[in-house]
């Protein structure tokens, strides 16, 4: 019954590491397709958020039939708790993702995009997403506290991008572009919050706190 339970487990793990990488995938189609002004990459991240929805309701499909039919106690029982709140942060992820893609169909070429860190921005949420999931993948809680910590520099970017883009305001610059970089920076700053989500998440599923 055990060696199941511990095959299961181990799927889980699996498809947790496939959902991640989908997530990273769409972030950084989004951004590259942002800073390049690439619209043909922009149009392939909505497909991609389309199969983290699907990801999503097999995961969260597989942590209830574990939860019902194994009963898991303990350290296993926040491990699948732990899943099941980490796929929703994951899920909202590639939406978000799917927004930063459809803006930049509108202001692809851009000058005011390379005006702002939003580049060096999005390498940060990247990196958060990605050491994020391996933190749960690997049981490794240095690796979790790590992704709170770099939330600090992403806040930090994100009112650079928003100081800036205030001022290019004031100054009549590409209004709308301006209006639409902000809200593609919020967007960025909101994953970089669901990545802390899902590394409070692997604090909680290893240490019960």
């Amino acid at each position: 019954m055990r060696s199941r339970f511990d095959e299961q487990l181990a799927l889980l793990n699996r498809e947790l590491i496939e959902m991640g990488a989908l997530c990273e995938e769409v972030i950084a189609l989004s951004s590259q397709a942002l800073t390049e002004g690439d619209t043909a990459l922009a149009s392939k991240v909505a497909p991609l958020d389309s199969e983290i929805d699907h990801k999503e309701r097999e995961i969260e499909n597989l942590c209830l039939k574990l939860l019902l039919r194994q009963q898991p106690v303990a350290r296993d029982l926040r491990t699948i708790s732990a899943a099941l709140k980490m796929i929703s942060d994951m899920e909202r992820i590639g939406d978000q993702a799917a927004d930063i893609a459809e803006i930049t169909l509108d202001i692809a070429h851009s000058p005011v995009i390379s005006r702002v860190p939003i580049a060096e921005m999005a390498r940060n949420v990247i990196v958060m997403v990605t050491d994020s999931i391996d933190s749960f993948v690997r049981k490794n809680l240095s690796l979790a506290q790590a992704v709170v910590y770099r939330d600090d520099e992403v806040d930090r970017l994100f009112l650079e991008v928003k100081q800036e883009l205030i001022r290019l305001l004031g100054q009549g610059d590409s209004g709308e572009a301006c209006i639409d970089l902000l809200m593609i920076a919020k967007y960025l700053e909101r994953i970089g919050d669901h990545a802390v989500n899902i590394a409070e998440w692997v604090e909680y599923s290893l240490t019960g706190h």
